[in-house]
């Protein structure tokens, strides 16, 4: 089976991008090695569904190089970047991804990369696991397991596990320390203001940025916007976060009463219709909207499309909508994750942890499924620490260690 790409002669350009991110990636590059000699992958599918770009796109090289037949295709249709697909399939990775797929495009690579038969995914959002529990329940005899990426997509799993529905094991790699603490607070922190402030070029500072949701995403984008000289506010559902941003220094509001003082909104909730009509209705004119959650779905574009007169894009990843009384609201990379769609994602060094825990995840799959139940684990704390190890190792620090009597003491009853 062929890879589909937009260009192949992009293959050089994307090769230097991946290159690029390599450098900084330690962790990643010291299980390479390891990995590249033992191949504990040889003879396993695998598929890869996440933002293809040159971060994801050096994990597809090391699981290949573990000996793994490996398939990438993207999870959102504006995050895959053309050069890095172009590279990956001249790397022998079968790739079915171009950037700005129609929904039609995007259900079709999907479905391409089912066929090539599986034994283990690796999931962003949850959308491969849906199709394996719906129309290509046929790839089902295939599993041995998988692991999942985001936030969005362990929840969609649990929702399976506690229906009873999970048809195989998935590790939450969303809920290993050394991704959440890191990738979710300090990637999603620093990527989603580079994708706003790239693409409307306008200041930070002085302006009401209303973050919607205060787990470790918000907390992230909620610290950059204050670190930037933004005045924050915080709109949550969960009493116990909304105290924590109350304590962090925020105010905290419903988002009805926020939505007329907003300059700037950012969505990291992971539910739907978080900014509506009514709040919409009360924006001041030149508000921005963007979501960093992993679907489209936070700011409802369907109101915002009724209750405009007129719609237009007015810079590359910025629409504009004229209401009726003269204000104009502004929608970025079509309500999709902005960090991705308008940026280059979480910056390298932090994807270093996160795809380290992946591939770390798919090796205890391989090696454990036999034994592993068809629910959802957590990662363990020895592939936490070894990846935390191997990070502070790279970055020239050290820590203490307990002597003997010392783990007597702690552990004495």
């Amino acid at each position: 089976m062929e890879s589909m790409i937009r260009d192949s002669n992009l293959a050089p350009q994307g090769m230097d991008r991946i290159n690029w991110v390599k450098e900084f990636m330690p962790v990643l590059n010291t299980l390479n090695a390891e990995l590249s000699q033992t191949k504990p992958l040889a003879g396993k599918n695998l598929v890869i569904t996440m933002h293809l770009e040159a971060k994801t796109a050096y994990l597809a090289l090391v699981l290949k190089n573990a000996g793994a037949n490996v398939t990438v295709t993207g999870s959102n249709p504006l995050s895959t970047q053309d050069d890095v697909a172009a590279a990956l399939a001249s790397q022998g990775v079968k790739v079915f991804a171009w950037y700005n797929t129609t929904a039609e495009e995007y259900e079709t690579f999907l479905h391409k990369a089912l066929d090539t038969k599986p034994d283990i995914i690796v999931d962003d959002g949850g959308d491969l696991v849906s199709l394996l529990h719906g129309d290509r329940s046929d790839m089902l005899k295939n599993i041995l397991g998988g692991s999942e990426e985001t936030t969005t997509g362990v929840l969609r799993l649990r929702a399976l596990a506690d229906a009873g529905r999970l048809k195989f094991p998935m590790i939450a790699v969303n809920d290993a320390y050394c991704k959440y603490l890191f990738d979710n607070r300090y990637g999603t922190g620093q990527s989603t203001w580079d994708g706003i402030m790239r693409t409307t070029n306008l200041t930070v500072t002085g302006k009401t940025v209303v973050v919607a949701g205060y787990g470790w995403c918000g907390k992230g984008v909620a610290m950059r916007a204050k670190g930037l000289g933004a005045n924050v506010i915080i709109t949550e559902i969960n009493p116990i976060k909304a105290i924590e941003a109350v304590f962090d220094g925020f105010r905290v509001l419903p988002m009805q009463e926020a939505a007329s003082q907003g300059d700037i909104f950012v969505t990291l909730t992971g539910c739907k219709d978080v900014i509506r009509r009514e709040h919409m209705e009360v924006m001041k004119a030149g508000a921005i909207m963007a979501n960093s959650g992993h679907f489209d779905v936070e700011i409802n574009k369907e109101h915002l499309t009724a209750l405009a007169q007129t719609r237009k894009t007015v810079r590359k990843n910025i629409e504009e909508f004229a209401m009726p009384d003269g204000r104009k609201l502004y929608l970025l990379a079509e309500g999709r994750l902005v960090n991705l769609a308008a940026g280059d994602g979480h910056p390298t060094e932090i994807m270093d942890l996160s795809f380290a825990m992946q591939t770390l995840a798919v090796l205890h799959i391989a090696e454990n499924h036999a034994k592993l139940a068809n629910k959802v684990y957590t990662v363990t704390t020895e592939m936490d620490n070894r990846v935390a190890a191997l990070k502070l190792q790279a970055m020239g620090f050290s820590i203490d260690s307990l002597s003997a009597e010392q783990e007597d003491y702690l552990h004495k009853a």
